[in-house]
């Protein structure tokens, strides 16, 4: 009788090591996340759990270790080619927002379709109207509260339907009502359309949606934290 190989994970880290100014933010830092699963990594303020993200994500320089996304090795990428690779697989949440204040909602949302070529003016509404701002289309940043920045952040990393969400604290400016949907929009997506998704917060109640959570602690480690409730 033949055995089929488990697939390979859709994040592949291994052995991670960042270090500002000689001192170590995280160390040997390994975690696989396999398509459909939502993984969250809480961590007290400071630990390095936004840097984690940052590093996965190609966004920041790493000193030692390996990121494997979708079987690419990113942190063997150059500049230019992660670019083009976060572009077309990543979905990142930000807790700075990073909208463009001359864009209205919309083209805020729609702007990672329009990177790719393929502007869709039904998928940006659908994803507007999933997280309660598609009244808001046409409305430019400075006009928003914090929590509707947060949505706007949130649908802008969905709308292209990437492989990997990387998720900073993506309820922090949320209300507990507000903040239940947003779980439940990204739940969706790994669930729907077999994206990973990973999470990093303080907060244990978001981290209760999630399959698995971790610990990244002070020292680095990653740590099996309790499961979830199935």
């Amino acid at each position: 009788m033949s055995s089929s190989l488990p697939p390979p994970p859709l994040l592949d880290v291994r052995a991670l090591t960042k270090r500002y100014g000689g001192e170590p933010v995280f160390a040997n830092v390994d975690l696989q996340v396999q398509r459909g699963e939502f993984v969250a990594i809480l961590g007290e303020s400071g630990v390095g759990k936004s840097t984690l993200l940052n590093c996965i994500a190609g966004l920041d320089t790493v000193q030692a270790g390996s990121v494997h996304i979708v079987g690419t090795h990113i942190t063997a990428l150059g500049e230019a080619a992660q670019a083009l690779f976060r572009r077309a697989h990543l979905g990142f949440v930000f807790q700075a927002f990073h909208v463009l204040p001359h864009l209205s909602v919309a083209h805020n949302v729609g702007l990672p379709l329009l990177l790719q070529g393929q502007p869709d003016a039904a998928r940006v509404h659908e994803v507007l109207k999933a997280v309660g701002l598609d009244a808001l289309a046409d409305r430019l940043p400075q006009t928003l509260s914090g929590g509707q920045l947060q949505r706007v952040a949130i649908a802008r990393a969905l709308v292209h339907r990437p492989a990997l969400i990387l998720a900073d604290e993506p309820t922090g400016n949320l209300d507990p009502a507000t903040a239940d949907k947003v779980m439940d929009l990204l739940s969706a997506q790994v669930r729907q359309h077999g994206a990973a998704c990973v999470l990093v917060t303080h907060s244990r109640a978001a981290a209760a949606r999630a399959d698995r959570v971790l610990t990244l602690t002070a020292h680095g480690m990653v740590t099996i934290d309790e499961p979830t409730p199935g």
